[in-house]
């Protein structure tokens, strides 16, 4: 297996409307990484950076680009551990290190700024990220993989009323929480407006500060209200302070986290006995990838692919799809042939609904939101019924 060296760069910024791109090794074609390396979303930056990374492992081996002789991707990742770093990053990696394109980032609010940047210097721009904003602002040069966050909030929510309501106990109050960024108040959103087309009752609707480090008033409020099922959207550390604090306060209701701090490992490994049985929305998840990915992943990672690493390691074989087909390095081509993409091949194929087809907005038509459960140490999809590996099992 070939190794790709993996450059790290500084921050900085010079900004430019353009970028010219023919300065390049002809043997080599960059592709440039934006995640949370390091800070309080690390965990999710580095899940990312290791589905990235595995993609192009498995690119790189079957061929590199063949339109292009065979050239090898290479991924040169900056490190943008908080929104306010994430423009600075982005120039950087366009006018000093001449990507051909961008993937990332987890965390929405760093990619609403990231955008701003490759859209003004037309460099295309492949995302995980969930807010509606991402690609409702008329961008030419930003595409997402997966739905809109108010598509996740939705089916968070409508998901689990369809299977309560099934087994005669369709809830009638329900608690939503939510961190006050793009992904939260997205999300939140969406659990909402499905929520009351339904009928169903809000009893608690709040918002919290990222980075909070006392959940207890929160969590008074919720048991006090007594509601049917609770939807928290959290990232890592507040997911774990809040059901570790309900548990511990007798609040035994049912739990569909928003994704990010609720289906990864670590999430499991911080709460112990307290995570079994939790189900959350997610982007995808390893049961529905094809195996070579997915077991390679273990491996080498010793853990199972997360929904960020998949769906990133989707927005690179996307990307490199696009790059093979444009048969250039020219983020302009690459752009014309990512707008036209159809794909249902390769790692592409691990995105719920196996394929990926980019809209006028550059939005993925083809896939829709999962929910998974934790049965023991690993996740498992139980709903949608289509796809679904083992049945929910409400608790």
């Amino acid at each position: 297996m070939q190794t790709i060296a993996i450059k790290k760069i500084s921050l900085g910024v010079l900004f430019a409307s353009a970028v010219t791109f023919s300065a390049y090794a002809d043997d080599v074609v960059k592709i440039g990484m934006i995640q949370p390396l390091s800070g309080p979303n690390a965990v999710f930056g580095i899940n990312s950076e290791h589905g990235m990374q595995l993609a192009v492992d498995m690119i790189n081996e079957q061929g590199g680009i063949k339109s292009l002789g065979g050239a090898k991707l290479e991924l040169v990742p900056a490190d943008i551990p908080t929104p306010n770093t994430a423009a600075q990053a982005t120039s950087r990696l366009i006018s000093k290190e001449k990507v051909s394109g961008i993937v990332g980032h987890f965390a929405s609010s760093a990619t609403l700024g990231a955008s701003e940047v490759t859209e003004r210097m037309k460099v295309p721009l492949v995302t995980f990220a969930f807010a509606d904003q991402i690609t409702t602002r008329g961008y030419k040069y930003v595409f997402q993989v997966t739905p809109k966050g108010t598509v996740f909030g939705a089916d968070q929510f409508n998901y689990v009323y369809d299977m309560m309501k099934e087994q005669g106990k369709a809830p009638k109050k329900i608690a939503i929480m939510y961190e006050d960024t793009a992904y939260g108040t997205t999300q939140a959103k969406g659990l909402r407006a499905a929520a009351q087309e339904k009928g169903v009752e809000i009893v608690v609707d709040e918002a919290y500060p990222l980075g909070i480090t006392d959940t207890t008033p929160l969590i008074n409020k919720v048991k006090s209200t007594q509601p049917d099922i609770i939807f928290p959207v959290s990232y890592f550390n507040d997911a774990l302070l809040i059901i570790r604090g309900m548990r511990q306060q007798g609040i035994d209701v049912p739990v569909i986290g928003g994704a990010a701090g609720y289906v990864i490992d670590d999430f499991r490994k911080g709460l112990g006995e307290y995570s079994d049985g939790i189900m959350s929305v997610a982007s995808s998840n390893q049961d529905l990838a094809p195996s070579d990915f997915a077991k390679r992943y273990k491996e080498k990672y010793g853990v199972f692919a997360t929904h960020d690493a998949i769906s990133h390691a989707v927005a690179v074989d996307v990307l490199a799809k696009a790059i093979e087909k444009a048969g250039s390095k020219d983020p302009k081509k690459i752009r014309d042939a990512l707008a036209e993409t159809d794909t249902s091949d390769g790692i592409a194929s691990a995105i719920p609904g196996g394929c990926v087809k980019f809209d006028e907005t550059g939005l993925n038509t083809k896939t829709f939101p999962l929910l998974v459960q934790w049965r023991g140490d690993t996740l498992v999809t139980v709903y949608p019924k289509s796809v679904a590996k083992a049945e929910p099992v409400l608790k």
